[in-house]
């Protein structure tokens, strides 16, 4: 059961870490470019995206000479399309802008279903031109004798644009002892805060009530050497707790608290032979310790 409840409480702190560093901050990002020309009801096909489990968004900017129309097509309908011309008309499309020449396209896309970004020049080509050629079965010269519409597509990625180095923090043990009972006050100095907001977390047991405290050593030592003071010792720090003998609780500190001790004060009555088990840990920066 103790280490169960010892587990619980040390996810629980794990889960907090990322509090000591600056939130980072995402925006869309830009990745590429891409230009293509077109001809009057020509389809472009551009990126394929490959969506995860929860789906994802889409953000590209598209600029044309021509107005146009995108939208979003499986990449498998796509493929068959272009396999048998005859089903283009057909396609299943979604996220549809029409008649834009120059636009931010933002899309979101289901799950786990490949998608690929389709642009289709919304011009009609010039029919008589075409009946003309198409005697001699050059139809695609009539499309030369139209101006091609000029595409440019230019993709952005969501990533991280503020705060992106993190500091990397990782629990450290800096007591963990089993000891007989006495009359003396039990005293480590163990901690002297290198951030703001410097957590420790600290684990009690005994067989009898007790009283548990973390405070400046300057103090610690008046209690070493004068146990009567510790009543008015304990009144200068809120990281206590009295009459315990099972328990775990945390604690901040600041980097102008100075050096810390902690200490066990023993009560009356102390059966002989007993043990009593202490555990303190903090959680201190070993890596980008600049960024937080």
């Amino acid at each position: 059961m103790r280490n169960a409840v010892l587990a619980t409480i040390l996810i629980c702190a794990s889960l907090s870490v990322g509090a000591f560093a600056a939130p980072r901050t995402f925006d869309w990002v830009r990745a590429s470019d891409e230009d293509a020309q077109l001809d009057p009801a020509d389809f472009h096909a551009g990126r394929v995206y490959h969506p995860g489990d929860d789906g994802g968004n889409i953000h590209v900017d598209i600029q044309a000479t021509q107005p146009i129309t995108i939208a979003m097509a499986t990449a498998q309908s796509w493929t068959d399309a272009q396999q048998h011309p005859a089903a283009i008309a057909n396609l299943n499309l979604s996220c549809i802008r029409e008649h834009v020449v120059s636009t931010t396209y933002e899309c979101h896309l289901g799950p786990d279903t490949p998608m690929v970004l389709l642009v289709r020049d919304d011009r009609t080509p010039n029919r008589a031109v075409v009946t003309g050629i198409s005697a001699i079965g050059r139809i695609g010269m009539a499309r030369q004798l139209m101006s091609p519409n000029d595409l440019r597509i230019t993709y952005y990625r969501w990533d991280c644009v503020a705060n992106c180095i993190q500091p990397e923090f990782q629990w450290v043990r800096l007591v963990k002892e089993k000891y007989e009972l006495t009359s003396v006050p039990k005293m480590y100095s163990v901690l002297t805060p290198s951030m703001d907001s410097q957590r420790v977390n600290v684990r009690f047991k005994a067989p009898i009530p007790m009283t548990v405290a973390v405070l400046p050593s300057k103090l610690a030592d008046q209690i070493y050497d004068n146990p009567s003071s510790a009543n008015s010792a304990l009144e200068q720090t809120s990281c206590k707790q009295r009459g315990v003998q099972a328990l775990t609780f945390d604690c901040t500190f600041n980097v102008a608290d100075g050096p810390q001790s902690l200490v066990i004060l023993p009560a009356s009555n102390i059966p002989s032979h007993k043990k009593a088990e202490i555990e303190m840990q903090t959680l201190r920066c070993l890596a980008n310790c600049s960024a937080n």
